[in-house]
C-alpha cells in the first residue's frame, strides 16, 4: 500500500510517499481501506516532535480518516465487510489502509461522503465537548471564538450558532471570516487590521459570556478582558505557537472562570459526558444540521504540501487528503 511516512523529525517536507506492506489487523480490530483523511495542526507538531506525545520515527502521520471495512477479525464485532466507517487514531491515517480498533470507529451516516466524515471527528468533537460540557454554553449567550477560520474554531462557530448563541468570530483573513459568517457568526473581527480589545468592547458592551481559544498567543488576553463578571474562558490549544501568560489579577478582578480542555483527559474523567455528547453530535451530522467546511483538498502524494498548508495557518476549516484518488 502507499503511505505518507515521517522518516525523521522535522518540518512538513520530511514526509515522503512510500510503498509499505498492508497492516494485519489483530483481534478487536478491522482493516479499513481509507478513502479520505483529514490534516490537523497536531499532525504538524507530531512530525516535528513538538507534541505532548512522542512517536518514534518512522511512522505514518494522520489522526482521522474515513473509509470502508475490508476485513473483519472478530465475527461478532460491531462492523462488517463493506461498511462505511470513520475514526480517529494517534497516527496511521495518511495511508491507503489502516488496522483500526473497533472502539475507535463510528458508522458513517447515510448521505455523508468520505471527505465530510473524515473532516468531522476531531474538530467537531473537540468543539462540542468544549461548548456543551466545559463552557456549558447556553442559548442567547455571547460566544467569542478565536481562530474562527481553523478546524476547531470554525466548528465552534457552527455548533455555537446551532446551540442558539450569538457568535463573534475572530480570524486572520477575509476568507476565514467569510467562512465563519456562512456558519452563523454574527460579528466578524480581522485581528490583523483591528484592535481586538477595543472592537470586542464596542460589539459586546455588556461583555461576552464565553471565549473559546484554540490559538493562544497575543489574542488571549484581550479576549479574556472582553468577558463580563463570571464569564468563562476555555483554552483549547496554541496554534499560534505561543502559550499565553495571563495576568491573574484579571481573573481576580473579573471573577472569570479559566478552564481547559484536553481530549484524552476529558474522555478519561468524564465518560458519561462523552457518551451523551457523542450521541447528540452524531445526530447533528446524520441530520445534516452541522456539516464541516472543507477549505482545501490534496492527494495522498501531496501530504507534505497539505501539512505545510496547515502549518502556515492558511487552512480555512478542514484540510483533507483524497486518498481514494491514489488507489
Amino acid at each position: 500500500m502507499k503511505a505518507a511516512v515521517c522518516p525523521r523529525y522535522g518540518g512538513p517536507e520530511v514526509v515522503e510517499l512510500q510503498d509499505l506492506p498492508p497492516p494485519d489487523p489483530a483481534r478487536g480490530q478491522v482493516l479499513v481501506r481509507i478513502e479520505a483523511a483529514a490534516v490537523n495542526f497536531p499532525d504538524v507538531l507530531i512530525i516535528a516532535d513538538r507534541y505532548q506525545v512522542t512517536l518514534p520515527p518512522p511512522f505514518i502521520p494522520g489522526s482521522e480518516y474515513a473509509g470502508v471495512v475490508t476485513r473483519v477479525v472478530d465475527d461478532d464485532g460491531p462492523f462488517e465487510v463493506g461498511q462505511r466507517v470513520f475514526g480517529t487514531a494517534m497516527s496511521g491515517a495518511f495511508a491507503e489502509q489502516i488496522a483500526a480498533p473497533v472502539s475507535s470507529l463510528s458508522a458513517v451516516p447515510p448521505g455523508i461522503g468520505p471527505r465530510q466524515a473524515a473532516a468531522f471527528g476531531v474538530a467537531h468533537r473537540t468543539a462540542y465537548h468544549v461548548l456543551r460540557s466545559v463552557a456549558a454554553l447556553g442559548a442567547d449567550e455571547d460566544l467569542v471564538v478565536l481562530g474562527a477560520g481553523g478546524g476547531v474554531g470554525l466548528a465552534a462557530v457552527a455548533l455555537g450558532h446551532h446551540m442558539g448563541a450569538r457568535v463573534t468570530a475572530v480570524a486572520s483573513s477575509a476568507e476565514k471570516l467569510a467562512a465563519a459568517a456562512a456558519q452563523g457568526a454574527r460579528h466578524l473581527i480581522d485581528h490583523r487590521c483591528a484592535d481586538v480589545r477595543a472592537t470586542l468592547k464596542e460589539l459586546l458592551p455588556g461583555g461576552a459570556d464565553v471565549v473559546v481559544d484554540p490559538v493562544g498567543g497575543a489574542l488571549s488576553e484581550p479576549a479574556l478582558r472582553s468577558l463580563h463578571w463570571g464569564g468563562r474562558f476555555v483554552t483549547v490549544g496554541y496554534a499560534s505557537g505561543e502559550i499565553p501568560r495571563i495576568p491573574l489579577n484579571l481573573v481576580l478582578l473579573k471573577g472569570v472562570h479559566v478552564l481547559g480542555f484536553e481530549f484524552r483527559g476529558f474522555a478519561t474523567h468524564c465518560p458519561a459526558e462523552v457518551d451523551r455528547n457523542e450521541s447528540e453530535l452524531m445526530g447533528l451530522l446524520a441530520g445534516g444540521r452541522v456539516v464541516p467546511h472543507i477549505g482545501a483538498t490534496f492527494a495522498l502524494e501531496e501530504a507534505a504540501a497539505a501539512l505545510r498548508h496547515v502549518a502556515e495557518g492558511r487552512a480555512v476549516g478542514k484540510v483533507v487528503l483524497d486518498v481514494a484518488s491514489s488507489q
